[in-house]
C-alpha cells in the first residue's frame, strides 16, 4: 500500500500490481499490453482488472490507445504522468534499498546474493 500511495494518494494496492504489470508490458519498448494479459499475469478475473484499470485511467496514470496490430483491441500504457510517477517511486525505493545495503558488511552481502541465487533457482 506504501508504494502505491507514493505513485498516488489514491491509488491501492490492487492498482499498484496492475500498473507494475503493464510497466513490466511495456520495458522492452512494445506500444502497450492487453488487459487480458494484466489479469492472466496476476491470476484476476478480467472484470476485477478492469474495474482496476478503470481507476488508474480516472487517475491519469494509465491510457488505453489502438493496437497498433489489431484494430479492433486496445492497449494499456502508462501516461507521461504515470510513469514519472512510477519511476520516480522506484528510484526512491532503490535508494532506500542502497542506503540498507551500504550499512551491511561484506560477508553479509555475499550470503544474500548467495541465497536471493539460489531462491532464483528454485523459483524457476
Amino acid at each position: 500500500m506504501l508504494l502505491a500511495r507514493r505513485v498516488h494518494p489514491e491509488m491501492d494496492a490492487a492498482g499498484y500490481a496492475l500498473i507494475s504489470q503493464i510497466d513490466l508490458g511495456t520495458a522492452a519498448g512494445g506500444a502497450g499490453v492487453r488487459a487480458s494479459d494484466v489479469a492472466q499475469a496476476l491470476g484476476l478475473d478480467k472484470s476485477t482488472v478492469s474495474r482496476g484499470l478503470s481507476q488508474l485511467e480516472s487517475l491519469g496514470l494509465i491510457e488505453r490507445i489502438g493496437d497498433p496490430d489489431d484494430g479492433r483491441a486496445r492497449l494499456l500504457r502508462m501516461t507521461t504522468a504515470g510513469a514519472e510517477r512510477y519511476d520516480a517511486m522506484r528510484a526512491q525505493r532503490q535508494a532506500e534499498f542502497r542506503a540498507i545495503l551500504d550499512r551491511w558488511d561484506s560477508d553479509d552481502l555475499t550470503d544474500l546474493a548467495r541465497l536471493l541465487g539460489r531462491l532464483n533457482t528454485d523459483l524457476s
